[in-house]
C-alpha cells in the first residue's frame, strides 16, 4: 500500500510523546478547552511509564535519602527542594487513591533501622512525621515504630539481617500504581472524549516553524501515511526522547535531559510476606533500594540508579543488574537467599532526569522548560517528571500553555474516576489464574482502545504480561479470541502471538530460560 499525505490540521496544541505526563497533560488540555492532539510514537505508556518502580509513594525518599540525616543543615536550599518535592507527592498519592479506586494497591512498607547506621529509627519517625504534616490527612501514612519484640506481626520483617543489631522498624502505609499503562489509557479515553485527537504509532520525523508563528508537524503513521499538524504550542513530553524532538526543529538545541537507568527483579516469596515490603539504602551509594509486594503473591527488588547512555529504544536488565539486586536481596534477607533460577523475570526503564552539568546523575525537580533561548518560542519541554505525580503534570503544563495562548473552545469537566472494563458474567478467563481478565473484557479493549497488536493487548491494556508467567501461556489463545475484531487471519494469528513472546523474553526476560 502507497503512503499518502493526510489534508493538514491545525490545533491549539501538540503533545508529543504519551508516557503516562503527555496523556495526563493532554486530558488537561482539553478540559481547560484547547484544541488539541496527542502523538505517540509507540503505544502509550511503553516507555519509562511502564517500567518505574510503580510507587505511587510519600516522599519519604527525598527526606531519608542516604548519608548523615543532619545534612540538610548544610544545604537549607536543598531541603527546601525536598520538603517541596515531598508535599508534592503527598498531594499526588491523595489525589490518586481518592479519585482512582481499582487502580492502585495498598501494603506496609518498613524501614529497618541497624547500629552503626547514620539514621536511627527516631530520624526516619521524624522524617515521616514532616511527611504526614505537609500532605493531606486522607489517606493516613498510618505512621508506626515497631521495636525488635514487635516485629513478629510481620513475617516479612522477621526475615531482615542481623536482628541482634537491628534497633527497629519504621513503618508506613505505601501504595502503589496498578498498573500505569491502565492509567495513561483511561486519560487517553477522557481526552478524547473531551475532543482531544490521540494518535499512538505516529511518529514526528519533521517540526518546522511556518507563517504567523505557527509550528508545522510532520508525523508518520502506522500505515506509512504522513500526516501534518499546524499548532501554536508545542508541549514535549517525550521523556528520555525529549532532546531528540527538540532537536528535529532545531538541530543546535541544548541537552535537556538525563537518562538514569532503573532495574528490577520479580520474585517469589513466603506467602506470609504478603502485603509487606521494605525499604532501605544500598550498600555502594547509600541510596533507596525496595522490595515491594506484588500482583498474585509476588514481590519485585528495584532500584539501580545508573547514568544510562546505551540504546534508548531498547533498555532492559542486564545481567550486572540482576546479580546486583540478587545481592543487595541477600544482604537484606540471608535466610531467603535467591538465586538466578529463582528470578521470575525482570524489567528496567529510564527516568528522564533534568540534565545538570553540577548533577553527575541529574536533577530529580521536575521542570518545564520555555525553550526560548533555542530559537524554539511556543514550545515547552518537562523533564523529572515521575510516575506519581502525573496529574499535578498535567495541571501545571495546563498552566504554562495558557500563560502563551488562550483556548479556542469550552471548558469541560473531566473525569478522573477509571472506566470499567465491561465483562460477560460467563466470559471464561484468558488465563488460568482467579483475577485474570476474561475474554469479553480482552474482546472490548480490542475494539474501543486504538489496540494494533498482542502486545498492547497483554501488556498495556490487561496487564497480562505481569504475571508471573509473563502470559506466554494464554498468548495464542488470546490473538485467536480478538482475530475477528483485528482482521487477523491464522498467519496473522501466528506472528503476534510470536512477537508477543519475543517481547517478553527480551524485554521482561528471565535472566535463565524455563
Amino acid at each position: 500500500m502507497r503512503s499518502k499525505w493526510i489534508s493538514p490540521k491545525i490545533f491549539d496544541v501538540v503533545v508529543i510523546g504519551g508516557g503516562i505526563n503527555g496523556c495526563a497533560a493532554t486530558q488537561e488540555l482539553a478540559a481547560a478547552g484547547f484544541c488539541v492532539a496527542l502523538v505517540e510514537k509507540n503505544d502509550y505508556a511503553s516507555g519509562s511509564s511502564s517500567r518505574s518502580t510503580r510507587l505511587l509513594h510519600c516522599g519519604l525518599r527525598y527526606l531519608a535519602s542516604g548519608g548523615s540525616p543532619y545534612s540538610f543543615l548544610k544545604h537549607p536550599i536543598r531541603f527546601l527542594n525536598a520538603l517541596k518535592m515531598t508535599k508534592t507527592a503527598m498531594q499526588a498519592r491523595a489525589d490518586f487513591v481518592l479519585a482512582a479506586p481499582g487502580r492502585w494497591r495498598k501494603f506496609t512498607f518498613g524501614f529497618p533501622v541497624w547500629q552503626g547506621m547514620a539514621y536511627r529509627p527516631w530520624h526516619v519517625d521524624a522524617a515521616l512525621r514532616i511527611v504526614e504534616s505537609v500532605g493531606p490527612a486522607t489517606p493516613p501514612l498510618e505512621r508506626g515504630l515497631l521495636k525488635p519484640s514487635d516485629i513478629a506481626a510481620y513475617p516479612l520483617f522477621t526475615e531482615v539481617r542481623d536482628p541482634d543489631s537491628l534497633l527497629g522498624i519504621n513503618t508506613y502505609t505505601e501504595y502503589q500504581f496498578d498498573w500505569p499503562e491502565r492509567v495513561a489509557m483511561d486519560m487517553v479515553l477522557d481526552a478524547t472524549r473531551m475532543g482531544a485527537q490521540c494518535m499512538n504509532y505516529t511518529q514526528v520525523v519533521e517540526i518546522k516553524s511556518g507563517k504567523a508563528k505557527r509550528w508545522q508537524i510532520v508525523a508518520s503513521d502506522r500505515a506509512g501515511n504522513h500526516l501534518e499538524l499546524q499548532t501554536d504550542v508545542i508541549v514535549n513530553t517525550a521523556g528520555i526522547w525529549i532532546d531528540k524532538v527538540n532537536q528535529l526543529a532545531n538541530p543546535q538545541a541544548s541537552r535537556r535531559v538525563l537518562g538514569t537507568k532503573g532495574a528490577h527483579i520479580v520474585l517469589r516469596l513466603p506467602p506470609a510476606c504478603q502485603n509487606q515490603g521494605l525499604i532501605t539504602l544500598n550498600r555502594e551509594m547509600e541510596e533507596p533500594i525496595y522490595l515491594v509486594p506484588w500482583k498474585n503473591g509476588l514481590h519485585y527488588m528495584g532500584v539501580t540508579e545508573t547514568v544510562y547512555e546505551d540504546d534508548i529504544d531498547d533498555v532492559r536488565a542486564t545481567d550486572d543488574d540482576i546479580d546486583w539486586l540478587l545481592s543487595e536481596f541477600n544482604h537484606l534477607l540471608p535466610d531467603l537467599t535467591k538465586t538466578r533460577e529463582d528470578v521470575l523475570y525482570t524489567w528496567a526503564g529510564v527516568r528522564p532526569l533534568t540534565y545538570d552539568p553540577a548533577l553527575p546523575k541529574g536533577a530529580r525537580n521536575r521542570l518545564i522548560s520555555h525553550l526560548h533561548n533555542d530559537r524554539l518560542d511556543g514550545v515547552l519541554a518537562m523533564t523529572a517528571g515521575p510516575v506519581t505525580t502525573h496529574r499535578s503534570a498535567g495541571h501545571q503544563l495546563r498552566d504554562a500553555v495558557q500563560k502563551l495562548i488562550r483556548p479556542t473552545g469550552a471548558k469541560i469537566r473531566p473525569n478522573y474516576a477509571p472506566p470499567e472494563i465491561p465483562s460477560s458474567s460467563d466470559s471464561p478467563n484468558v488465563l488460568n489464574q482467579e483475577d485474570s481478565i476474561t475474554v469479553s473484557q480482552l474482546r472490548y479493549c480490542a475494539q474501543n482502545e486504538q489496540v494494533w497488536t498482542l502486545t498492547d493487548l497483554l501488556a498495556r491494556r490487561t496487564g497480562l504480561a505481569w504475571t508471573q508467567s509473563r502470559g506466554r501461556e494464554g498468548a495464542r489463545f488470546a490473538a485467536q479470541a480478538v482475530a475477528d475484531l483485528m482482521g487477523w487471519d491464522e498467519a496473522q494469528i501466528d506472528r503476534e502471538t510470536q512477537k508477543y513472546l519475543d517481547y517478553v523474553n527480551h524485554t521482561l526476560r528471565k535472566p535463565v530460560d524455563n
